[in-house]
């Protein structure tokens, strides 16, 4: 026979009642502590600053057909920033979370951003071995471009929840 406590004051009802925290207190101290959350907030505004410079280039060669070598080493060198991001946010969800990837406060930013690096890899497979036409591939690329700004604003809106925790629990 088991015993259900439903006094809604009860320790576990408040508990359970109360919205699941972003980070607990270990997991924001290591968060705080680490160098990889430095590197994760320098990496973070250079790749924005790479997929804008590379989307400019996109929509000039789309816009006027000039310049798509520009637009191509562009989209080859967001992919790279992209992929020394998603490495080094890897470190950082092990020196916080104890996992590698899928902790789960970040669970579904990491499954989108694997989808994310999916279409920049089709791309560059693409570019590699000559599969699609050059307006085709920069298309493929905006894809990519589109599904990474999904998963920007994912991690944007984390980051911003994290600070309401921040400032709730002060």
């Amino acid at each position: 026979m088991s015993v259900t406590n439903t006094d809604p004051t009860s320790v576990s009802a408040v508990v359970s009642a109360r919205p699941k925290q972003l980070y607990t207190d270990a997991e924001r101290a290591r968060r705080d502590s680490t160098k990889w959350t430095l590197v994760q907030g320098v990496l973070a505004p250079l790749q924005f600053l790479v997929f804008l410079i590379s989307l400019a280039l996109v929509i000039r060669y789309l816009s006027t057909g000039e310049g798509y070598e520009a637009a191509t080493w562009s989209i080859v060198v967001k992919t790279a920033v992209l992929l020394l991001i998603m490495v080094t946010g890897a470190i950082w969800e092990k020196t916080v979370f104890g996992q590698y990837l899928f902790a789960p406060a970040f669970f579904w930013e990491d499954v989108f951003s694997f989808a994310v690096i999916a279409l920049h890899l089709l791309y560059i497979f693409a570019l590699w071995v000559g599969a699609l036409a050059p307006v085709t591939l920069i298309y493929l690329a905006l894809s990519a471009y589109a599904a990474y700004v999904v998963n920007a604003a994912q991690f944007v809106w984390k980051l911003r929840m994290a600070r309401l925790d921040a400032e709730a629990r002060v």
